[in-house]
């Protein structure tokens, strides 16, 4: 059998691997969007380095939308078959992908509109709209945690918790060609050890070949639970010291829930007062619905929160926005507040209209909670830019630009170690890295080295191995 890899290879979005057997049937891993790549971000995005209609089934790791953004597209140009994944990334997949359509649409009529303006021809089109999301979830299939369902002849699938936002997972295959059976581990993305809000990833069962991400595989991250502390203080110097906005780009799965625990644990300490607090996002608010839709995923912790907090993602000044108008009037309101709205990488969604408004003002901070790509907006802002291009026109960053280290769904470089614990390092044949800057694979690497793991591969983009 092959492995190819047709997206995180050599960057961190764009989750597409496919496996092909050796009579034809091929199983791809991931479909998701390349996002904040600068002008290739478009053509990455058009370009597939496979048919779609030859692909047997997918199987998807979570619902973030570099890893699912892409379905609705696949779909679209021809891929007929079924979608396996847990129930609650159905359940998310679902608003996200309708939102990604949405977002794209309105992306297009805006950029259109300045085409327009300037004598230009119009010639922004999105990748797909709202219809072939919903034919896309069609063809999903859900599978509960820890169970091994055969989906083939000749394949058996089983999903572990990867501990990275709810539903996720580590994805093993045991496929058997020629007599021989090997497990293959995708890692989805793996989740923190000590997250704020779910259980920590899982162990799982000897494998022959895995495929693993390498977000942060060079360096450590603070402790989950300062964050609420970091927080506070964006808080105090934006809203109270200087009277401006804190604006927080945020992933409307996973991230922007984490921010709501936390000011939510603020409010219950009396720390915060009399701040608005509005998250800019319909999709963020379906979302949250979704999480408490789970609470057997919830950490002990967690759990105990809800024995006196019936609902700790909710309180006093919060308020979801829901209408494009009530968002563009945000703009217009002086009075101190939290604006937290998507995408996290500030590179399409409300959240680049609200930072477009505020930038240029000394009063206001632009909070980066998530990794970035270094050509998005948000990386540019986080590297330190002192102009950027936001919508066509160079603003200047007179705002100022703060990171929340401490609040990450993805695991540092221990946690991605302690993730490879549970294995023999004698009986894994190769290691793929994806989904990490080469930089910081070459760093992990060395790492995994130290580690007893001897075959360790970056792959390049649709670059093929025989396994």
């Amino acid at each position: 059998m092959t492995i190819s890899f047709h997206g995180a290879a050599g960057c961190v979005t764009g989750s597409k691997h496919l496996l092909t057997l050796a009579n034809g049937k091929s199983i791809l891993l991931d479909c998701g969007l390349f996002q904040g790549m600068g002008k290739e971000t478009f053509n990455l995005n058009s370009q597939w380095g496979f048919e779609p209609s030859q692909v047997s089934l997918l199987i998807l790791s979570h619902a973030h939308i570099d890893h699912s953004g892409l379905i609705p597209k696949l779909v679209k140009d021809g891929f007929k078959g079924i979608i396996y994944c847990t129930p609650a990334t159905k359940d998310l997949a679902t608003i996200l992908m309708e939102d990604s359509a949405k977002i794209q649409q309105e992306d297009a009529r805006f950029a259109n509109k300045r085409r327009q303006a300037l004598n230009l021809p119009l010639l922004a089109n999105p990748l797909y709209d709202v219809e072939h999301a919903k034919k896309a979830i069609t063809q999903f299939n859900t599978i509960e945690y820890n169970i091994w369902q055969k989906i083939d002849d000749d394949i058996t699938l089983k999903f572990t918790d990867a501990g990275h936002i709810l539903g996720s997972a580590c994805v093993h295959l045991n496929v058997t060609e020629n007599s021989t059976t090997k497990q293959i581990t995708f890692s989805g993305d793996v989740g923190r050890y000590r997250n704020i809000i779910l259980k920590q990833p899982e162990t799982f069962s000897q494998a022959n070949i895995i495929i693993m991400e390498s977000t942060y595989g060079d360096g450590l991250h603070a402790e989950a639970y300062d964050a609420p502390n970091a927080l506070l203080n964006f808080i105090e110097d934006t809203c109270i010291v200087k009277q401006g906005k804190l604006i927080i780009p945020a992933f409307s799965v996973g991230r922007t829930q984490e921010i709501l625990y936390a000011i939510n644990n603020l409010k219950l300490q009396g720390k915060i007062k009399n701040i608005p607090v509005y998250v800019d996002s319909p999709m963020s608010e379906k979302a949250t619905e979704v999480l408490k839709k789970y609470p057997n995923y919830f950490n002990d912790v967690l759990k105990k929160v809800y024995q006196s907090d019936d609902d700790p993602f909710n309180f006093e000044g919060l308020q979801f926005i829901e209408s494009s108008q009530d968002s563009k009037l945000l703009n217009y309101n002086p009075t101190p507040c939290v604006i937290i709205s998507s995408s996290g990488m500030a590179d399409a969604g409300r959240v680049k209209h609200h930072i477009n408004n505020s930038i240029e003002n000394s009063k206001n901070t632009i909070l980066l909670a998530g990794y970035c790509e270094p050509k998005s907006l948000g990386g540019q802002l986080a590297a330190g830019k002192k102009e950027v291009r936001i919508f066509g026109q160079m603003k200047q960053v007179n705002a100022t630009v703060g990171k929340l280290k401490s609040m990450s769904a993805h695991g540092d470089k221990n946690d991605l170690v302690t993730w490879l614990h549970c294995q023999n390092a004698n009986l894994i044949e190769k290691i793929f890295l994806v989904h990490g800057e080469p930089d910081v694979q070459l760093k992990f690497i060395d790492t995994l080295n130290n580690a007893g793991h001897k075959y360790v591969i970056i792959p390049q983009l649709h670059q093929s191995f025989e396994v």
